[in-house]
């Protein structure tokens, strides 16, 4: 056989052979799996990265207390500002006798710009107008949330006061029942 001719394969040899395709390296059976197989991994590779993220920054495992009875509940508007954004919106604040801790602010029925819940030692942020998702130990808090974490305390330290304002170092936030 001369270096031009082609041996036909046996059928053993290729069983996933059609007729008149050959078990070459350039044939187009070849370049198929040799192009799908990288994607393959690629799209294995970003589905366990999405997988890994979202499983660790979203689940809570902490069991937070329901709002009940003796929860003191009230309702006015929220002002956060910082250098480089304004947000205004209804808030709903509740606060129980034994320090937990929930704030809701929308813009309207049904839309929830951010829940914050918290109690001594944890809590789940949620700001669903950015995608923003973080929960954990209150000590863990990421230093762009120090600020909305101090909320607690100021509600704590004043629970019957209508207008309550707490400035940190670059974001201030007042609230008004």
């Amino acid at each position: 056989m001369s270096k031009l001719e082609l041996q036909s394969p046996s059928p053993q040899s290729s069983p996933l052979l059609q007729r008149g395709e050959a078990d070459l390296p350039n044939s187009s059976t070849s370049a198929l799996a040799t192009t799908a197989q990288p994607r393959i991994v690629f799209l294995f590779f970003i589905a366990s990265i999405w997988l890994g993220l979202t499983s660790c920054a979203s689940v809570s495992r902490h069991q937070f207390s329901e709002p009940a009875a003796g929860w003191q509940t009230k309702t006015g508007q929220l002002m956060y500002r910082t250098a480089n954004a304004t947000l205004i919106g209804e808030a709903i604040v509740r606060v129980s006798k034994t320090g937990d801790f929930e704030l809701t602010v929308s813009k309207g029925p049904g839309i929830i710009l951010l829940s914050l819940r918290q109690d001594a030692e944890f809590a789940e942020f949620n700001a669903s107008f950015t995608g923003q998702l973080w929960s954990g130990p209150t000590a863990q808090a990421p230093q762009q949330l120090r600020g909305w974490l101090g909320l607690r305390d100021q509600f704590l330290r004043a629970p019957n006061q209508k207008t309550l304002r707490y400035v940190t170092s670059s974001e201030t936030f007042l609230f008004r029942s």
